[in-house]
């Protein structure tokens, strides 16, 4: 009911991570941005974590053959409903045979495409989220292409018009302030390095896919014979390669890693690392764990009392 025009540079199905298993070297996967998708979610009365389009940098057209309910969120690119603007952070109640169109953003990185009672996607270890390396879940484990054609789990359909509150509305300007705090080997920069860490601004370098994210423009050089043995990595945590030039990880990372883990985003601000793009700037403020999951819980409270709200 749902059949792909256009599918841009890259669109996919996430749902919710992959819990449980990266004992067995299985990543989370899930939406690179997780509160913009969440709050696409809210918008047509679905939970959280339902099966939603991930689209990265725009350019996606999308058909449908029967009325339903939908709603975007992310990165805002100009949103056409058969020709006519459409408002994204809004329920959308799309008639039969409408076309959808999003053109490319000049901010952000991912739009979330929600509809009413989650698109119909493959379930693999627990999830129906796509890992792309491994082919896992979504659409026969791959990213959508044209002729491509979706189904939803139920009725597509809500009476209700929401719109997101503007206080919770994620703002993209290409510049970003994320929390952060120290890590494992982070003690393997000098005091002038770890100084840099948190007080210079790093760019966003072409490397900045679901795996990782290049930060470029003042290289670190931990005290490491480059001999590490592999250790627990994870979305947020920040790794940093011989080249000194920091990767942070995001949801497809891989589940270990031998360079130096220097730093870890705050989990407050993690959902961020999914709109970046090469060219951004990216600013880390130093947090202790303490802070950091105080300021978590926060935002939390402040979330929820929006994407917990039901009719």
């Amino acid at each position: 009911m749902f059949q792909i025009v256009a599918a841009g540079l890259q669109t996919t199905l996430q749902g919710a991570p992959r819990l449980g298993y990266r004992h067995l070297g299985i990543p989370y996967a899930g939406p690179a941005d997780a509160l913009s998708m969440a709050l696409a979610n809210r918008l047509v009365d679905n939970s959280t974590d339902a099966t939603c389009l991930e689209i990265t940098y725009g350019g996606f057209e999308a058909e449908t053959d029967t009325a339903c309910a939908i709603a975007i969120t992310g990165a805002g690119g100009e949103v056409l409903l058969s020709g006519a603007p459409a408002p994204m952070h809004e329920t959308l109640h799309v008639p039969a045979g409408a076309r959808l169109k999003l053109k490319p953003a000049r901010y952000g990185a991912r739009a979330y495409l929600a509809i009413h009672s989650g698109f119909r996607a493959r379930a693999q270890f627990g999830a129906t989220s796509t890992y792309l390396p491994a082919q896992l879940g979504g659409h026969e484990g791959r990213a959508l292409r044209a002729g491509d054609v979706l189904s939803v789990t139920a009725q597509a359909q809500v009476r209700q018009t929401w719109q997101t509150p503007d206080a919770l509305r994620p703002l993209f300007d290409g510049k970003f302030a994320l929390r952060a705090t120290i890590s494992a080997e982070t003690e393997l920069l000098d005091d002038v390095m770890r100084e840099a860490l948190f007080s210079n601004t790093f760019i966003v370098g072409r490397q900045a896919t679901r795996m990782g994210i290049s930060l470029e423009g003042h290289p670190l050089f931990p005290a490491s014979d480059g001999m590490m043995k592999s250790a627990p990595v994870f979305p947020g945590t920040i790794q940093c390669p011989p080249s000194g030039i920091p990767i942070a990880l995001l949801c497809d990372a891989q589940t270990t890693g031998g360079y130096p883990r220097i730093a870890s985003i705050a989990r407050c601000d993690r959902h961020q690392l999914g709109q970046m793009r090469p060219g951004d700037q990216v600013r880390l403020l130093h947090r202790t764990p303490e802070q950091a999951v105080i300021e978590y819980e926060r935002k939390q409270v402040l979330l929820n009392g929006w994407l917990d709200r039901r009719a």
